[in-house]
């Protein structure tokens, strides 16, 4: 089954970048998954981010983080890539990558992502 393990996450400085991955240990991506980045700062529910179509590579994104961050696919390491740049403070959060098959109206559904990785520490503060 797939499993999911992100990296990459840290502490930076209002307008920095950073760069999460998120790696698959499992079995492939099967036909068409979405692999999803989700976060959630504390006392706030769990917030979509973006997402990616393995198959297509269509990308999505929250309105919030359009033009600063971007989803990409590693094909030889299986894994995902969110590059963050121009960080803000409210982006600070803990950040997970999901996988799941679904409709494109469920993307930003939480509950319709069946594996989630453990998720990785991102603090922007000067």
């Amino acid at each position: 089954q797939v499993q999911l393990a992100e990296s990459g996450g840290g502490s930076v400085q209002p307008g920095d970048s950073l760069r999460l991955s998120c790696s698959n240990s499992g079995p492939t991506f099967s036909y068409n998954t979405m692999v999803g980045w989700f976060r959630q700062a504390p006392g706030r529910e769990r917030e979509f981010v973006s997402a990616i179509n393995w198959s297509t590579r269509r990308t999505y994104y929250l309105d919030s983080v359009k033009g600063r961050f971007t989803v990409s696919r590693d094909n030889a390491q299986n894994t995902i890539n969110l590059q963050m740049t121009s960080l803000k403070p409210e982006d600070t959060a803990v950040y997970y990558c999901a996988s799941g098959r679904m409709i494109l109206s469920e993307i930003r559904n939480s509950g319709r992502y069946t594996s989630w990785g453990q998720g990785t520490q991102v603090t922007v503060a000067s």
